[in-house]
Formats: C-alpha cells, sequence, structure tokens
C-alpha cells in the first residue's frame, strides 16, 4: 500500500493534486487544484486512483467522502493536458480514475460548488450527494460539438427523471443544487463551507452499521436497477449469502441481546 509520503516522493518537488487523510473509518479525498478549477489532469487521475488502492485495501476505511478545494468542485478534463498528449484517464478508474473503478465501499460526494461536465461524471460516480447552494451541476460538453463521455449519459437518467436528464444532456445548461436536490440527485442540501461536515455527519449515520453488510447492500441496490423483481429475489439472495458467512453476522443479533453496541470487525 502506498502512503501520502510516497506518493510525494514519486511526484518529486511537485505538491500533491489529491489529498487523502482518515478520520476514523472515514477516508477524505480532496480535489486539490484551485488554480485550475479542479480540471482533471493526468496527475489527478492517477493520484485519485492510488488513493482509492489505498482506501479499498485498508480494512478500518469504511466509507469515503470526495470532496475539493473550492470555489469550483471540477470543471471537467484539463485541456491542457490533454493537449500536451498525457492521460488523463487510468486503466483501471478511467476518467478521474475513479468513473470506472471497481470499488466496494460507499463514496459520497461533497460539492460545494460548480460540478460541470467532468466534474458532474464524478459526482455521478459516487453513491450519495451533500451540496452547498453554491453547487450547480451541468453537462455542457454539445456546446463545444463533443458529448458526456465518462458515464454522464447514462447515470444521470439513471438517477433523475429522463425528460430532465435529456433536457441537460440537449440543451447543455446547469441546474443549480436546488433543483438537484428536488429532483433527487442530492441527498442533502447545506451552506457553503459546511459540506464536508454535512457529509462527514451522513458517513458517520453508515460507519455505525456493519461493514460488509453495507457494502453487499449497496451492490445489490446498483445490480438491481432496472432488473426484474426475479433478478432482485436472486441477486438478493447471492449477497445475503455473503454476509451470512461473517463474524459480524453473529455479532449484530448478540449485541442487541446484550443491550449494547455492537463491535464491528468487517469481516
Amino acid at each position: 500500500m502506498r502512503t501520502l509520503k510516497s506518493l510525494q516522493l514519486s511526484r518529486g518537488a511537485h505538491p500533491l493534486v489529491v489529498d487523502y487523510e482518515k478520520r476514523g473509518n472515514i477516508g477524505l479525498f480532496t480535489l486539490n487544484r484551485p488554480e485550475a478549477r479542479n480540471a482533471i489532469s493526468h496527475d489527478v487521475s492517477t493520484e485519485l486512483e492510488e488513493h482509492l488502492d489505498n482506501f479499498e485495501a485498508d480494512e478500518e476505511a469504511w466509507v469515503g467522502i470526495l470532496a475539493a478545494t473550492g470555489p469550483v468542485f471540477s470543471a471537467g478534463a484539463d485541456l491542457k493536458s490533454v493537449s500536451s498528449g498525457k492521460r488523463i484517464e487510468t486503466d483501471k478508474g478511467g476518467f478521474a480514475g475513479l468513473v470506472r473503478y471497481p470499488r466496494s465501499k460507499p463514496l459520497i460526494a461533497a460539492v460545494d460548488g460548480p460540478a460541470l461536465a467532468g466534474g458532474l461524471e464524478i459526482v455521478l460516480s459516487c453513491d450519495l450527494v451533500v451540496a452547498s447552494t453554491a453547487a450547480t451541476f451541468g453537462i455542457p460538453e454539445v456546446k463545444r460539438s463533443l458529448i458526456a463521455g465518462a458515464g454522464g449519459l447514462f447515470r444521470l437518467p439513471a438517477a433523475i427523471a429522463r425528460n430532465v436528464a435529456m433536457e441537460l444532456a440537449l440543451t447543455g445548461d446547469p441546474m443549480s443544487a436546488e433543483r438537484a436536490f428536488q429532483l433527487g440527485l442530492v441527498n442533502a442540501l447545506c451552506e457553503p463551507g459546511s459540506v464536508v461536515q454535512v457529509a462527514t455527519e451522513l458517513a458517520s449515520r453508515i460507519v455505525v452499521n456493519a461493514p460488509v453488510a453495507v457494502r453487499e447492500s449497496r451492490k445489490v441496490v446498483l445490480a438491481t436497477h432496472g432488473r426484474s423483481d426475479d433478478d432482485g429475489w436472486e441477486i438478493t439472495k447471492e449477497h445475503f449469502r455473503v454476509v451470512v458467512k461473517t463474524e459480524d453476522f453473529k455479532e449484530g443479533p448478540l449485541a442487541f441481546v446484550e443491550k449494547r453496541d455492537p463491535i464491528w470487525k468487517g469481516r
């Protein structure tokens, strides 16, 4: 597992453009290129994927939060990096090292500014979204004769009503955080400057639960979306069998009987 120090050494004199820290069982990722509107460069994608590798391998990290140093969450692809010939996608994670990353743990987007183009596609790659009233969301690629190629065109209509997703895709116009909240894209709406705090509160509501049960529940929700009830039953059974085999499956009922908080081991 690579550490922050080893990542910094591998970058030489260049500072990290993605920070990562542990807060108990919560991992906090922070895009840190405010001068470039947190545009996704080769280094951003590489570093975020390396942090995700460490996060996934850490048995004590149960939930992640993805934030950004403002005032913009992310403006999407770094065209300077693209024009220089550097790849802004990784082999495993794709754009930002995230949108196709094979995650098993919940990830919360903490959005405190515009999330546009690839920035919105990063948000759509997360499982839950906390946004401030300073946030806006949009896929403006058609305004530059492009299309949203990092998942936005199929993840957005899976997250909100199809016709609204079509409106965003065809006009390229952004929508406010308030509208995104009303449409169900955003789980919690808050004041500017408080997104990490509110996202941490949401993450804290998750980490009190059995981590394997949380991960398997997440998998079922994702795998059954748009599927038939028959498929849903089979998929649920498959993942329930995983939970039954864990030590925590015994700990949950035992803690209830003994009237105490459970002590989860994550296995």
